[in-house]
C-alpha cells in the first residue's frame, strides 16, 4: 500500500509555513524518507528534510501519513500552503536529529569529520530514512560514499560494540566507523546489497559468522556490560518482562504461567550449559549487507549481553521448517564443538516462549523512550509478541 505523504513545513527558522499539497509515494515504509524528498523535489521543486512523524494511520505501513519537515530555501519560492496546527514544542524524548536544524547540525559535524579524514568535500547528501529508532543519510563525498548514522540515546551502546568488534579482530563482518560522536556515526560504505530476500545458505552463512563473534564475546560479558551494552541474562530479563506483562497483558492463564514459571524454565536453560554473550537481537538477513559471499552484520542498536539461542531464532523466522530445522541444526553443531557437553537444541526449546517475551519487552521498550506522535511505529508489538509468547508456551 502506497502513502499519501503531507508535510508540514518550517522555514530554515524553525517558523511554520503551513502544509504542503499531498504528494504519493509508492514505498509504503514510513521511515523512508528518500522517496518522499525526491517527490517533493520533484513536484514542488523544494529541498527538504524530515524532522520526525506527526501523524498516521493505525495500520503499518502505507497511507496517510503527515511530517514534519523543513527547508533552507527562501519562503518566496515555495508553493501554496494550507494553514496547519502544529505542537512546535519539544518534548523530553526527542532525538536531536528530530528537531529543527537537527539534520543539518548532523550533517555540518559529518562534513568536518570527512575533512580531517582526508574524503574532501560532501557533494550530495540524500536523507535515507528517519524515525524513532535512527536517522541515515548517504553522502557522495570526494574520496567515495560514507553513510552517516544517528541514534537515539537508548541505542547509544551501538557506536560502543562496533568499536569493541572492531578492536576484536572482526572489522570485516560489521561496519567500519571512520568517526564517532556520540550517537553519531560516520560509516564506510559496505560492499553488495542488504540481504532481505536471502535464502538458506546466505542465512547459514551469516549464522555461522555471528558465532564466531559470539565465542570471542562469551569471554568479554562483564566487559561489555561495563561498555554499556544492556544486560538481559536471565534473571535481569525476567524481572524486564514481568513489568512488561504486569502493564500489557489482559488475563491470559498460558501467559501468566510462563512468567510464573520463569525462574524454573532459567534453570532448565542454564542447565544446557550455553554461555551468556553478545546477542544482536534483531538478527534477520535485512541487518546484513553483501553477497553470497560475504555478509557484514549491520544495525547493533538493539544487541544485548545474554543467551545466543535469541539470535538463531530470529534467524529462523519465517522460513520454511525445514529451513529452520537446517539451520538451528548447524547452530546446535557449532556451539557443541565450541562448549562440549552442552545442549544446544534442548535450550532452544525451552528458549522459544521467552524469545516471544524478549520481543514484547523490546517494543516496550521503544514505547517508553520515544515521544507519543511516533508511537504508531509499534503500538501493535507488544501484545502480538505476548499472543505469540502465550502460543508458544
Amino acid at each position: 500500500m502506497p502513502r499519501t505523504v503531507t508535510l508540514a513545513l518550517l522555514d530554515a527558522d524553525g517558523a511554520l509555513l503551513g502544509a504542503l499539497p499531498p504528494v504519493e509515494v509508492e514505498v509504503p515504509w514510513w521511515q523512508e524518507t528518500a522517496s518522499v524528498i525526491a517527490a517533493v523535489q520533484e513536484r514542488f521543486g523544494l529541498d527538504v528534510s524530515v524532522l520526525r512523524l506527526l501523524h498516521a494511520p493505525e495500520h503499518f505501513p502505507g497511507g496517510e501519513v503527515t511530517y514534519l519537515a523543513q527547508t533552507t530555501d527562501q519562503p518566496a519560492d515555495l508553493p501554496a500552503t494550507r494553514a496547519v496546527d502544529v505542537d512546535l514544542s519539544d518534548h523530553p524524548l526527542r532525538p536531536d536529529y528530530a528537531k529543527p536544524g537537527g539534520p543539518d547540525r548532523s550533517l555540518d559535524w559529518a562534513a568536518e569529520r570527512l575533512h580531517e579524514l582526508e574524503f574532501g568535500p560532501i557533494g550530495a547528501a540524500t536523507q535515507m530514512r528517519t524515525w524513532n529508532l535512527s536517522a541515515i543519510w548517504r553522502l557522495e563525498a570526494a574520496a567515495g560514499t560514507v553513510w552517516l548514522k544517528q541514534v537515539p540515546a537508548f541505542f547509544a551502546h551501538e557506536p560502543v560494540v562496533l568499536r569493541w568488534l572492531a578492536a576484536e579482530g572482526f572489522g570485516l563482518s560489521v561496519p567500519i566507523q571512520l568517526a564517532t560522536d556520540g550517537s553519531r556515526m560516520l560509516l564506510a560504505e559496505l560492499p553488495g546489497v542488504d540481504l532481505y530476500a536471502a535464502g538458506l545458505g546466505v542465512r547459514a552463512s551469516i549464522a555461522a559468522t555471528h558465532h564466531h563473534i559470539q565465542i570471542e564475546a562469551a569471554a568479554e560479558v562483564t566487559r561489555l556490560i561495563g561498555l554499556g551494552v544492556p544486560d538481559l541474562r536471565g534473571p535481569r530479563l525476567t524481572e524486564v518482562v514481568t513489568r512488561v506483562t504486569d502493564w500489557y497483558a489482559e488475563s491470559d492463564p498460558a501467559l501468566e504461567a510462563l512468567v510464573a514459571g520463569l525462574p524454573e524454565r532459567w534453570a532448565a536453560i542454564d542447565e544446557c550449559g550455553l554461555p551468556d554473550t553478545l546477542v544482536h537481537g534483531d538478527l534477520h538477513p535485512g541487518n546484513a549487507r553483501g553477497d553470497e559471499v560475504h555478509q557484514a552484520i549491520l544495525d547493533w542498536g538493539d544487541s544485548f549481553v545474554g543467551h545466543p539461542g535469541f539470535d538463531i531464532l530470529r534467524m529462523t523466522e519465517r522460513v520454511t521448517e525445514p529451513d529452520a530445522a537446517a539451520l538451528i541444526e548447524a547452530w546446535a553443531t557449532r556451539w557443541q564443538h565450541a562448549v562440549p557437553g552442552c545442549d544446544p537444541v534442548k535450550a532452544i526449546d525451552l528458549l522459544r516462549p521467552v524469545a516471544a517475551l524478549r520481543n514484547a519487552a523490546t517494543y516496550a521498550r521503544f514505547l517508553a523512550n520515544i515521544e507519543p506522535s511516533e508511537h504508531p511505529y509499534h503500538a501493535g508489538d507488544v501484545p502480538f509478541w505476548l499472543g505469540q509468547a502465550a502460543l508458544a508456551a
